[in-house]
């Protein structure tokens, strides 16, 4: 009795474990709150744990296989967008679901998936921002002159942020001074006469910056219910964009 209650308890340990760092994986890569808990509590289920209880928020994930036992906490300190990593552990978790995948094999599929880095090397990541900065210039309806400009500072600027927040720790700072060398170079262009319309380079070169992805999590997490998340992800995608803001809006006050 005393051995099936020890290999009970080892078992739902491994469940717990398995849940936990599925949930990591995904509130890392920028899942939004529901789904996180949501696909927690699918795999539970596909194990065996008919009562889960799980609760999220953008800086950590609570959860117990029953209303009764411990619950288990993990921090989350890193956040980013890898939507790459969010898809491979829904595809687990649906292998789980279909039975294609033991305990001992999910476990280690999810391992795998933990330690890989993003699915975009920094400086492919730099040139598609660049070419994103040049695009959203014409989009906006700037003139093609103002293209190259853009494509360059855009470039800088996604650089210059993803430099800043490895010597800054905080985020905000990273963007904002960022934001301040996108405004600084766009003018400078414009001083050269390399370009035509200044607001319309500053635009397209802040867009690979704006936290996109954040409002849409934050909208859908309100949308279902989840407002300590979708509040407190609000809050962080208006401190980015007001980052962005204040560094271009300073350039505006020097020159």
């Amino acid at each position: 009795m005393d051995e099936k209650w020890s290999e009970d308890k080892m078992h739902n340990k491994e469940i717990t474990k398995v849940c936990l760092l599925a949930g990591k994986l995904m509130l890392q890569g920028g899942a939004e709150t529901y789904r996180v808990e949501d696909t927690m509590m699918r795999i539970a289920v596909a194990f065996g744990i008919d009562n889960s209880q799980s609760h999220v928020t953008p800086t950590g994930i609570m959860f117990s296989i029953s209303e009764t036992e411990p619950t288990n906490f993990v921090r989350i300190v890193e956040r980013s967008t890898d939507l790459n990593k969010v898809t491979l552990v829904n595809s687990i978790s649906r292998n789980i679901s279909n039975g294609a995948l033991s305990l001992e094999e999910a476990g280690a599929a999810l391992k795998v998936i933990e330690k890989q880095t993003h699915a975009y090397p920094i400086y492919l990541q730099i040139v598609a921002a660049a070419l994103a900065s040049g695009c959203f210039t014409i989009m906006f309806n700037g003139q093609w002159i103002d293209f190259i400009p853009a494509l360059i500072v855009g470039g800088t600027g996604f650089s210059a942020m993803i430099y800043f927040h490895r010597v800054v720790e905080i985020r905000f700072f990273a963007e904002f001074l960022a934001s301040l060398l996108i405004g600084f170079f766009s003018y400078f262009f414009i001083y050269m006469e390399f370009g035509i319309e200044l607001d319309k380079i500053i635009i397209g070169s802040v867009m690979p910056m704006v936290p996109g992805l954040l409002i849409t999590n934050a909208v859908r997490d309100l949308m279902a219910g989840h407002l300590v998340s979708g509040l407190s992800k609000s809050a962080e995608a208006f401190l980015t964009a007001f980052a962005i803001g204040a560094g271009v809006a300073v350039v505006f006050l020097i020159v």
